[in-house]
């Protein structure tokens, strides 16, 4: 109720689909919200959008309290704008305000505010198929003198910035170097938490992978050199039991992994699929769901035997499922079945009924309406 909004006088020309780079278009407002300590969060703000000005002591700058979330706004073809359950993504963030000292907030409320940034903006999102809005909020301390503490002063700010399909010609699956040098995070870490210092210390072992000729890393940890997440995303492996049926299996929950909104959607989906209370079109029946460990020696070899059905990243920032095609482990390759376009049995079904339920095209409660067009 106490939001101000400051409209941009001269809105820009929207941008051709066709030049759409993820992350470098951003829309005309955002939203920021100040906090201190002293008197709690302030005034919202809704206003154009631009640079954000900070004491070169700020905590941020020094101690890597910063944090941020990843959601997406979808239109479609009748006008209505959608977002995908983004109350996890409001839970999360504050999840891993918690852990980095800075303050909470409510979840509906900042939420609600969301929605009427994306409503001013309503004509950056693209209602063509493949296309969305990506909505970052981010948090920082911004308290500004040097010394590690819990910040007295911070950040929250959002914005927002139209992307295209991340494979534009057809899945093309990734070749992951399966790294041992290198961990993404460790036992009573913060691996859980979608924290900035998380991404940044990934990125020289991706260079070096790139070097190497793969896409991505395949973080492994411990002696048993356990699978934990592709990159920045969620890891699901598809076994075949002896039997025939195939189990689908990620890593547990155990303070490293991400707990990633689509990487819930599946478990969820799939469990569901299996119990026979959802029928997911094309999806094997006979279909096990597991979180466990998974080490690089069952997934050799699982290979070796035939037993190896295929292995996906999944994550809702960009490709939603992203299919393995070999993993570089101990300077040979592991290769991994797929499909003719790109899937494999349990990825292409999932994929279809995520992007479905995301875009408004599958009924679902998960697809949270934001704004719908008016006749006249």
């Amino acid at each position: 109720s106490k939001l101000k909004v400051h409209k941009r006088s001269v809105a820009n020309e929207l941008p051709a689909l066709s030049s759409l780079k993820f992350g470098h278009t951003f829309t005309d407002h955002m939203l920021a919200i100040p906090w201190s300590l002293s008197e709690g969060w302030g005034t919202p703000e809704i206003k154009p959008y631009g640079p954000v000005s900070l004491d070169p002591s700020s905590a941020v700058f020094h101690y890597a309290q910063c944090l941020f979330e990843g959601m997406k706004a979808y239109k479609s073809q009748d006008g209505k704008i959608t977002v995908f359950r983004p109350d996890l993504n409001m839970a999360r963030m504050n999840r891993s305000a918690q852990r980095l000292a800075l303050p909470t907030f409510d979840g509906a409320a900042l939420l609600d505010l969301i929605k009427q940034l994306i409503r001013l903006d309503r004509h950056w999102v693209p209602k063509e198929k493949g296309y969305s809005l990506y909505v970052r909020p981010v948090m920082i301390g911004t308290q500004n003198t040097i010394g590690l503490s819990p910040p007295e002063s911070a950040l929250l700010f959002v914005i927002c910035s139209p992307v295209g399909p991340y494979y534009k010609d057809g899945f093309k699956p990734v070749a992951l170097h399966g790294t041992t040098d290198h961990v993404r995070a460790y036992p009573g870490g913060t691996g859980q938490h979608k924290i900035g210092a998380n991404y940044a210390m990934a990125v020289f072992p991706q260079k070096m992978a790139s070097e190497l000729g793969y896409v991505q890393n395949l973080w492994l940890h411990g002696p048993e050199h356990a699978l934990t997440e592709v990159g920045t995303m969620n890891l699901f492996v598809v076994f075949r039991q002896e039997d025939g049926s195939l189990e689908l299996v990620t890593p547990p929950l155990d303070g490293m992994i991400l707990p990633g909104v689509t990487r819930d959607s599946v478990l969820s989906l799939t469990r569901s699929h299996a119990a026979g209370t959802l029928r997911i079109p094309n999806l094997p029946s006979k279909l096990s769901v597991s979180e466990r460990e998974v080490t690089m020696k069952e997934v050799c070899e699982a290979a070796q035997s035939g037993r190896l059905v295929e292995m996906f990243g999944t994550g809702s920032t960009a490709a939603v499922v992203s299919p393995v095609k070999k993993i570089g482990y101990q300077e040979q390759d592991v290769e991994i079945p797929v499909g003719e376009d790109g899937m494999g049995p349990v990825s292409r079904p999932l994929w279809t009924e995520l992007t479905g339920r995301q875009t408004g095209e599958i009924e679902s409660d998960w697809s949270v309406v934001i704004h719908e067009e008016r006749a006249g």
